[in-house]
């Protein structure tokens, strides 16, 4: 898989986590630290690569490129585990991280304390995707949405599960997390 696509599927999958806990001035009920994300998808009915397996591919240049942009964004991947993203209480406690990196607008239909549904549309990028975050509790998330995107006129649509676990409070070398498109 490209370079490009490889670094677009997990910033993808961030920034719906991301959109999903910063909308709207209500912190998501989670503990702030160290998590450990794993995040299945399909694109079009076919099941994309684990993100260890497309890091596997890229030539080895390549892949020093993305694990150290992705660091940057406080996303941690080196394609032998899971993916580990830190959440500080000032980054779960932001009210506008939709916004700070595209156009884009989550509107919630439902938000209880365990379960929270959206929609989210990037009218600039002609994105939209729905979706739901259930809060097991403060140390588990799972996240799942469907999207459909249009790229150089050709629609894409795909459904994403993100699952999480605390890891601890401790990020150790892991910088928070800051969505960037």
């Amino acid at each position: 898989m490209p370079f490009a696509k490889c670094r677009s599927a997990i910033i993808a999958s961030a920034f719906v986590a991301a959109a999903t806990f910063g909308a709207q001035a209500q912190t998501a009920p989670i503990k702030p630290g160290l998590w450990q994300v794993h995040m299945e998808r399909e694109v079009n009915g076919q099941k994309a690569p684990d993100m260890s397996d497309r890091l596997k591919n890229l030539p080895p240049e390549k892949r020093a490129q993305y694990e150290a942009m992705m660091k940057q964004r406080g996303i941690a991947t080196d394609g032998s585990g899971p993916t580990r993203v830190c959440y500080t209480k000032e980054s779960l406690d932001r009210s506008a991280w939709a916004n700070q990196a595209t156009d884009c607008k989550a509107d919630f239909s439902s938000r209880s304390g365990r379960s929270w549904k959206w929609h989210t549309s990037c009218p600039k990028s002609g994105y939209e995707a729905d979706g739901e975050a259930d809060f097991l509790d403060t140390e588990n998330y799972t996240v799942k949405s469907t999207s459909v995107s249009k790229m150089n006129d050709k629609v894409r649509n795909s459904s994403t599960t993100i699952t999480a676990k605390w890891v601890g409070a401790d990020c150790g070398d892991v910088k928070p997390f800051e969505p960037k498109p």
